[in-house]
C-alpha cells in the first residue's frame, strides 16, 4: 500500500470514529444537548482541529447526524451543523495557539444558535439572552471540559494521532 492511501484511508477514518463518537455523546446526553440552554457533552471534541485536520470533516459530520437523528428542525440540521463547520475551521486555523483553539466554536455557535432557536423552533427569547445561555454552555464544554481534554490529549498526542500530527 503506497503512503498516499494510507494517508486517505487514515483521514477519512478518523473522520468517521469522530463522527460516530460525536454522535453518541449527543444522542446519549440528548436531554441536555438541545433547547436554549443547552449544554453538549460532545462540543468537547471541537478541541481536536488542535491535532489533526480529519477532525474538521468528522465534527461536521457527526452534528449533522446529531441533529438529524435526534429529530432537530430542518433549519437546525443545516446551520448548526454549518456552526460547528465555522468552530472547527477556525480551531484548526488557531493550532499555533493552544489557548485559542477553543475560541472559534464558542463564537460560532454563539452567534448562529440563538438564530436557529429563534427561526427554527419559534424561541421567544431575546437573541441577547439566547445569546448568553448558549454562549455560557459553549464556555463549560468546550472552554472548560474541552481544554481539559486538550491538556490530556496533548500528553498523548504521538500514541493516539501519530504521524498525522497537525504540527
Amino acid at each position: 500500500m503506497n503512503y498516499k492511501s494510507s494517508e486517505k484511508t487514515y483521514f477519512m477514518v478518523f473522520s468517521a470514529a469522530i463522527a460516530a463518537l460525536y454522535t453518541v455523546l449527543t444522542m446519549v446526553f440528548a436531554p441536555i444537548s438541545f433547547g436554549p440552554v443547552q449544554f453538549r457533552i460532545s462540543e468537547i471534541l471541537c478541541i481536536l482541529p488542535f491535532f489533526t485536520p480529519a477532525a474538521i470533516p468528522g465534527l461536521f459530520i457527526g452534528c449533522l447526524l446529531s441533529n438529524f437523528l435526534c429529530g432537530a428542525a430542518t433549519l437546525d440540521v443545516i446551520f448548526g451543523s454549518l456552526a460547528t463547520l465555522i468552530g472547527a475551521i477556525g480551531s484548526y486555523k488557531l493550532r499555533k495557539n493552544q489557548w485559542l483553539v477553543c475560541v472559534p466554536p464558542i463564537l460560532a455557535n454563539t452567534i448562529i444558535i440563538p438564530w436557529v432557536l429563534r427561526f427554527a423552533y419559534g424561541s421567544q427569547d431575546l437573541i441577547w439572552y439566547a445569546m448568553i445561555t448558549v454562549g455560557i454552555g459553549e464556555i463549560l464544554a468546550i472552554g472548560v471540559l474541552g481544554n481539559l481534554l486538550l491538556g490530556i490529549l496533548n500528553r498523548y498526542k504521538h500514541v493516539v494521532f501519530g504521524r498525522f500530527l497537525s504540527e
